[in-house]
């Protein structure tokens, strides 16, 4: 499987569609998105439980310091609804990792989840030929929200050649048109 590089990409883009908006996470982002993210039931699947201040405080420091943070607001009411990042993966140059998503719950359910998604892929594309997705081996939300993207998930030789060190996720790829 052949990755190529097309140009160097902006990981932290405005986009926005009918129904949300996505923007860069800034500093002063902390409170509206931890009001988003602090929700026992949203972190149920994820292995650290953000809806804890002091745990949420250490994801948000790390979001701003990886420079492809950003949040992602109802395009009607500009309420902050959640947070993804576009993610350099270590090793490998020449893809792009989108996740560390997540939604507040009253905009789960599918529509809002493959509109933000459309618009980040959309942007990758642009730059890359693929774009893969990590998600924990205990999420099987997020594992049907990929399947319903279309993703493909990578075995074999595929899964081993784009593993994290020390973690063991399902990885998805897809793959622009």
């Amino acid at each position: 499987m052949a990755f190529f590089y097309l140009q160097p990409m902006e990981r932290q883009p405005h986009l926005s569609n009918n129904l949300v908006k996505i923007r860069p996470l800034a500093a002063g982002d902390f409170e509206d998105l931890y009001a988003a993210a602090n929700d026992p039931l949203i972190w149920e699947q994820h292995p650290v439980k953000r809806y804890k201040r002091e745990v949420f405080e250490g994801f948000f420091k790390s979001s701003l310091e990886t420079g492809g943070a950003l949040v992602i607001l109802d395009a009607k009411t500009n309420e902050i609804i959640g947070s993804s990042r576009f993610n350099l993966i270590p090793n490998v140059d020449k893809a792009i990792e989108i996740g560390w998503s997540f939604l507040m719950r009253k905009y789960w359910g599918g529509v809002y989840n493959k509109s933000f998604k459309h618009l980040m892929m959309e942007h990758a594309f642009q730059y890359w030929t693929h774009v893969l997705y990590y998600v924990d081996r205990d999420n099987l939300r997020s594992k049907v929200a990929m399947m319903k993207l279309g993703a493909k998930l990578l075995e074999g030789v595929e899964y081993q050649k784009f593993k994290k060190p020390n973690k063991d996720h399902f990885i998805f790829l897809l793959t622009s048109k």
